[in-house]
């Protein structure tokens, strides 16, 4: 085994094959070991989360150094036809790069049985094993910013169906009308862990049958029924992107689902403790501002986050500004309005007592690339305010974060090394700590996507099999240039990481405006960690 660092809580068990991946894994589970949060299986590797409080580097190595990887994990699960309409954009390259027919390249693809390995990237993502191993194409050397939803795609040696409209670098094949994630049914991914899948050919079909996106078809909005007798909010304007978030859904990798959560979990809890609600309330997170709320009843808000000016208006028209950061009282009629940020770029609002939402799987969160919470807010949507729990203390005004960055700043964030630092040229770290990257429009809450004038050059330019990954990772495509993983990034990817911002700096990095220019700081040495396999015991 292999241990390379990701983070200062997190690691990645590197494997020689997926058989001994997969018999790891079962042995994590089957055995588990005290402070380990989250485990995320890929094609030769594990991602281990851990609490540093709870256990060392240094200990979880020792334990999973110790495990044996030998027994094989068996699959044998039930079988799903999935019919796939063969009319891909990327069908003919695929067939170019291995030298055959487009017309070869769908039957091999329908010729075998595949296995569901691991799942990852988004929910209902399952990454599908065993088809013809001819069949092995690199991913695409920029990721596409929008794949639809149903596209059956190749990467390396795995097939895989993207579950709803996303990101991604896959080579498309054709596009399936079957839901691969529909939070209606009992279990919403139709493929699990050690199911089998055979592709079926459907024919030709225009690229509009493509399956419709899942939040479309079966994301909840969220909102309960509000009693008109009852405090609420109702949004005048939701300005460029205002959605609900907590502190996110952790512990759900099982299911292919990531943490989500508020950018800035700081703010988060700074809202939450200014109107006496527990520090992981829902509250709401807005971009950019031009966002207004009117008060039906009376409540009490407080905004956190980034600077700008706050105006509230009564019922009259007067109008005068209010303070962020300390707890505020509107009256029926009251309009709240938070206008352009001068420093950061997302704002949360808290109401004492919260927001009536309703979570899915445990959370309120908006996971904008997965489309799994509450539907982002609209012009004329009502929010119900819960009622005020006892004991809840309105609290003290606070300070606002003090290094807030400004889109003519330049902001430094410090950078843990690895796992994949290796993948990079022997100049790459140097550029990556002494050049200024510009945060480019293409930026959200999946991930900031940087510019720099000399690109990361990659010293290994073979596939990497896709691997889990964290919040603050940074991700290098063959493009070399970094995209920053936020709090909606994809649970697994395929793109080498060099480095990952490390947690003090996450918060900072969720509120850096497009146009503001970063700069990495290094703060460790990239150290792998080689562990000979464990014995096999014999009978």
């Amino acid at each position: 085994m292999r241990f390379l660092p990701v983070n200062t809580d997190a690691l990645l068990v590197e494997l020689d094959d997926l058989e001994q991946t997969l018999a790891l894994f079962d042995a994590l589970q089957a055995r588990p070991i005290a402070g380990v949060t989250e485990l995320v299986p890929a094609a030769r590797t594990v991602l281990v989360v851990f609490r540093p409080d709870t256990v060392t580097r240094e200990a979880l190595i020792a334990d999973i150094g110790a495990r044996d990887t030998s027994n094989r994990v068996a699959r044998e699960g039930k079988l799903i036809d999935i019919p796939v309409h063969y009319n891909g954009e990327d069908l003919d390259e695929v067939a170019a790069l291995l030298g055959i027919t487009r017309q070869e390249v769908v039957r091999r693809h329908t010729g075998g049985t595949y296995s569901v390995a691991f799942t990852g990237f988004a929910p209902g993502f399952a990454y599908l094993s065993g088809g013809d191993p001819s069949l092995d194409v690199p991913r695409r050397k920029t990721p596409r910013t929008r794949i639809p939803a149903g596209a059956v795609a190749l990467a390396g040696t795995f097939s895989g169906v993207y579950p709803q409209a996303s990101p991604g670098g896959w080579q498309i094949l054709g596009v399936t009308p079957v839901a691969m994630w529909d939070l209606s049914r009992d279990t919403p991914a139709l493929l699990q862990p050690g199911y089998r899948v055979r592709f079926i050919d459907a024919g030709p079909a225009a690229a509009s049958t493509a399956a419709p996106s899942a939040a479309a078809r079966a994301t909840p909005a969220g909102f309960r029924p509000i009693d008109d007798a009852s405090a609420s909010l109702e949004v005048v304007a939701p300005g460029l992107q205002a959605v609900f978030q907590d502190l996110g859904r952790p512990g759900q990798a099982r299911q292919g689902v990531a943490a989500s959560g508020a950018m800035d979990r700081g703010a988060l809890r700074a809202a939450n403790r200014l109107v006496g609600n527990p520090p992981g309330q829902a509250c709401i997170e807005i971009v950019y501002g031009g966002f207004q709320v009117r008060a039906r009843g009376a409540c009490v808000a407080a905004v956190t986050g980034a600077q700008g000016e706050l105006a509230l208006r009564d019922a009259t028209g007067a109008s005068w500004t209010v303070p962020s950061h300390e707890a505020i009282a509107l009256n029926d009629g009251d309009t709240l309005t938070l206008g352009q940020p001068v420093a950061g770029i997302r704002y949360y609002l808290a109401v004492r007592g919260g927001f009536d939402v309703a979570p899915v799987l445990g959370s309120c969160s908006t996971d904008t690339l997965a489309h799994v919470g509450p539907d982002a807010l609209a012009a004329g949507d009502r929010i119900g305010i819960l009622p005020v729990g006892q004991g809840a203390i309105v609290g003290a005004p606070e300070l606002p974060a003090a290094d807030l960055p400004a889109e003519d700043t330049e902001v430094v964030l410090d950078v843990v090394l690895g796992p994949r630092t290796d993948w990079c040229d022997a100049d790459a770290v140097a550029l990556l700590a002494h050049q200024a990257w510009t945060v480019t429009p293409q930026s959200n809450r999946v991930g900031i996507r940087l510019n720099g004038e000399r690109p990361l050059q990659r010293a290994n330019h073979a596939e990497l099999p896709s691997e889990g990954t964290r919040k603050g990772s940074i991700q290098v495509p063959a493009s070399g240039q970094p995209v920053l993983f936020l709090a909606d990034h994809p649970l697994t990817g395929g793109y080498p990481v060099i480095g990952s911002v490390a947690p003090w700096h996450l918060d900072r990095a969720a509120q850096i405006p497009i146009g503001a220019r970063v700069r990495f700081n290094p703060i460790s040495e990239f150290v792998p960690v080689d562990v000979p396999a464990a014995p096999v015991a014999t009978p």
